[in-house]
């Protein structure tokens, strides 16, 4: 192989790096765009106290370190409201209360016993199954 011949190869495989390089930073950089407009929506939805339902808290370990490397780099740390004061409350569940007596259960065949009167009565119904 001759020196120009190797200098021509040697120039086209730069180049091809070149290409890949400038594809991935592009691909990179998009990225990076779609996160940062990802970050601040939610930082707009934390500032006006409106969360996604299902939404999941930043864990404290992870808050506390990422406003730690923001004040390391004299970056600004914006702050937000806490967790607890942008998640409602889990709602509250009650407990059916019982009532006194024996309530119709309905059989294996799916059928509940016929109303009467007579809360004594079981010759009509299947107590065990």
């Amino acid at each position: 192989m001759s020196a120009t011949e190797a200098l021509g190869r040697f120039r086209a495989e730069v180049g091809a790096a070149v290409t890949r390089a400038r594809r991935a930073a592009g691909e990179v950089g998009e990225r990076n765009a779609e996160l940062r407009e990802r970050t601040r929506e939610l930082a707009r939805q934390a500032r006006e106290r409106k969360v996604e339902p299902g939404a999941r808290p930043t864990s404290s370990d992870v808050h506390e370190a990422a406003t730690g490397f923001r004040n390391d780099r004299g970056l600004p740390v914006e702050q937000v409201p806490d967790v607890a004061e942008l998640t409602p409350p889990p709602p509250v569940e009650t407990k059916p209360v019982a009532t006194l007596g024996s309530t119709a259960v309905a059989g294996p065949s799916g059928q509940l016993p016929r109303p009467s009167d007579d809360d004594e009565d079981f010759s009509q119904s299947r107590i065990l199954y």
